[in-house]
């Protein structure tokens, strides 16, 4: 019998997390994606709640991966790719406080690793202006209504990316 795989979580908030989270099922090692929820006061928030900007929560993909076919490096490059980092409480059209750049780390190696990239990024002079990027303990996930999972999958396409 195989050994079976250890998987880790990653958490992201990058703005409108329909486009977030198409950008990483396509990563290689990436098991699964949800869409939903953190870093609130609200528990088991709606999307409706979650727009009003009243809850505190981000919108956020959780990420299952194979480390040993990804990093957690790796997928801090995809999210510094995905999104602006520099635009604080905005993605583009979207504003407010649900859409803004955040990094939950689950384990104190994704903290360390996470601020390691986050200054390395900032430092590497892609971006015009300073990296506003979060990098918080992670809270409850609190999973989106099923109709967010995969939208673009279910959709035939689409993109929020806008920069």
């Amino acid at each position: 019998m195989a050994p079976e795989k250890s998987l880790e979580r990653a958490t992201f908030g990058a703005g409108c997390f329909w486009g977030v989270e198409e950008t990483f099922r396509r990563v290689p090692g990436v098991v699964d994606t949800a869409v939903g929820f953190m870093g609130g006061t609200v528990e088991n928030p709606t999307y409706p709640e979650v727009c009003t900007g009243r809850t505190g929560h981000a919108e956020v993909v959780q990420v299952t991966y194979d480390p040993g076919e990804v990093s957690y490096r790796a997928l801090l490059d995809v999210f510094w790719n995905a999104h602006d980092p520099t635009t604080p409480n905005r993605q583009g059209p979207d504003i407010g406080a649900q859409y803004r750049s955040v990094i939950f780390y689950h384990t104190p190696e994704q903290e360390k690793e996470a601020r390691a990239s986050k200054e390395e990024a900032d430092r590497s002079g892609r971006f015009r202006r300073p990296i506003v990027t979060a990098i918080e303990p992670a809270g409850t996930f609190w999973r989106a209504e099923e109709y967010h999972q995969q939208y673009f999958a279910k959709r035939g396409g689409g993109h929020c990316r806008v920069w």
